[in-house]
C-alpha cells in the first residue's frame, strides 16, 4: 500500500501546470476535447491548465514574450458571488522545479526566496499593471463566468490578464459578458467558451506587457447531443464598442489579423454560421 501510495506522489508531481499540450492535461474545457489550431501559437508559448486549490479551473495559452494570455479556454457556469481581491501568478513559468499551482507574489518571495526580477523575467506582476492611464486589467476568463469561490478566484491570475481599454472593459465588454452570454446561453446545457486577445504594436510597463489592438470571444453552445449554436464578438481595444459576430467571421477576422494559416477556434462540430 505504501508502494502504491508512492507511486501516486510521484505520477501527480509529474503532471505539472504547464504542460506539454491540452488535449492531454486539462482537455475538458474545449468541445470534443479539441483546442483552437496552431495559427495562433506565439513563438514563445506556454500552455496553461490553470491549477488552484488541487483542481484545474480553465486553460490558457499564454505568450511569454508578450507577457499576455493568447486566448483562456473555459465552461461557462455563471452564479453570484463575491468578487476575489487577490491577485496570483504561475510559479512554474519561472521553472518545473516551483509548485504547480497558482501562488500570490508575496508567497514566491518569502516562501521560495524568487525575487520579483525573477518572477517578472517570465510573465507579468502586479507592478506593471501600477499607474495605467487609460487602461486597466481585463480578463479574458471573467469570474462571473464560474460557479464557485475557487473557481472566480483562479481567475484572478495575471496570465488571465491583459492592459484593457477602461471604458471597454467597464461598459460595452461588461454588457457582453453580462447580459449578451446570459441571454445567448439561455436553453444551453454546456457552453464551451474561448476568449483572446491580438498582439497590437503598444506596450505598457516599459515595454514588458504588450497592449493588445482587439480582445475577442466566442462560444460554442450543446442545446442537446444533436444541436449546437454559436456566437462571436470583436472589440478595438480603444474603443468602447463590441462587435456582435458569427464563429465563421471571427475565425476570418482572426486569420486575417493574424497574417497566418486558417484560424480554427473550434471542433467541427460547432457551427460557423
Amino acid at each position: 500500500l505504501l508502494l502504491l501510495q508512492v507511486l501516486a506522489s510521484c505520477l501527480w508531481l509529474g503532471h505539472s501546470e504547464v504542460v506539454t499540450s491540452f488535449e492531454s492535461s486539462c482537455p475538458q474545457f474545449f468541445f470534443r476535447k479539441t483546442p483552437p489550431n496552431e495559427a495562433l501559437k506565439p513563438e514563445n508559448p506556454a500552455w496553461i491548465c490553470q491549477l488552484y486549490k488541487n483542481q484545474y479551473h480553465f486553460a490558457t495559452l499564454y505568450d511569454r514574450s508578450r507577457r499576455i494570455p493568447v486566448y483562456s479556454a473555459y465552461l461557462y457556469q455563471p452564479a453570484s458571488g463575491k468578487r476575489p481581491n487577490t491577485w496570483l501568478v504561475e510559479p512554474q513559468l519561472i521553472g518545473p522545479t516551483y509548485p504547480k499551482t497558482m501562488e500570490r507574489e508575496r508567497t514566491l518571495l518569502n516562501d521560495f526566496n524568487i525575487s520579483l526580477e525573477e518572477i517578472g523575467k517570465h510573465q507579468a506582476v502586479l507592478q506593471d499593471y501600477k499607474n495605467l492611464m487609460g487602461l486597466n486589467r481585463g480578463h479574458l476568463n471573467p469570474s462571473s463566468h464560474h460557479s464557485d469561490s475557487n473557481s472566480r478566484t483562479a481567475t484572478f491570475t495575471l496570465t488571465n490578464i491583459v492592459p484593457q481599454n477602461e471604458k471597454l472593459n467597464g461598459d460595452a465588454w461588461k454588457n457582453y459578458e453580462q447580459q449578451t452570454m446570459n441571454r445567448n446561453t439561455q436553453g444551453c446545457n454546456n457552453t464551451y467558451v474561448v476568449v483572446g486577445a491580438v498582439p497590437g504594436n503598444n506596450y505598457i510597463a516599459k515595454g514588458r506587457v504588450n497592449k493588445p489592438s482587439y480582445i475577442w470571444a466566442s462560444a460554442c453552445c450543446e442545446v442537446d447531443t444533436k444541436h449546437r449554436k454559436t456566437w462571436a464578438v470583436i472589440a478595438e481595444n480603444d474603443r468602447d464598442k463590441v462587435q456582435l459576430l458569427t464563429l465563421e467571421e471571427l475565425e476570418d477576422m482572426l486569420t486575417q489579423l493574424y497574417g497566418r494559416n486558417r484560424v480554427s477556434l473550434f471542433d467541427r462540430g460547432c457551427p460557423r454560421k
